[in-house]
């Protein structure tokens, strides 16, 4: 599904992938998040992915017109992952909503692998 907002004189319709590379972009804004993940489901093996790639590290859903956000993160070596993901959630849930309209309800976060940063 879709998010939909009704203007009055018209009806915009946001794509979930759309959502997504917003979210993603969002995401690695924030410090301690060294990028998004993709997971190779056959093998296992985690990925970083390079910045043309955010939104396949992001699975967006919306129901009623709210929004469910699974981030999948690599995080940096030697941060607190609670205070990267209180501030990757916040972060990306101000700039979804505000780039959207429509509420985001949930933000689950997967932290996939850790990077040492030279």
């Amino acid at each position: 599904m879709k998010g939909h907002l009704n203007t009055g004189i018209g009806e915009i319709t946001i794509d979930n992938e759309v959502l997504a590379k917003y979210a993603g972009a969002a995401a690695i804004e924030c410090f301690g998040v060294v990028g998004m993940a993709s997971i190779n489901m056959k093998d296992g093996i985690v990925k970083l992915l390079k910045k043309d790639n955010l939104s396949h590290g992001v699975n967006v859903t919306v129901e009623d017109n709210k929004i469910t956000i699974d981030l999948h993160i690599i995080v940096s070596y030697g941060v607190s992952i609670s205070a990267v993901a209180d501030n990757l959630i916040s972060n990306v849930k101000y700039n979804v909503e505000e780039f959207s309209g429509l509420e985001v309800k949930k933000i689950n976060i997967f932290v996939e692998g850790v990077r040492v940063i030279d």
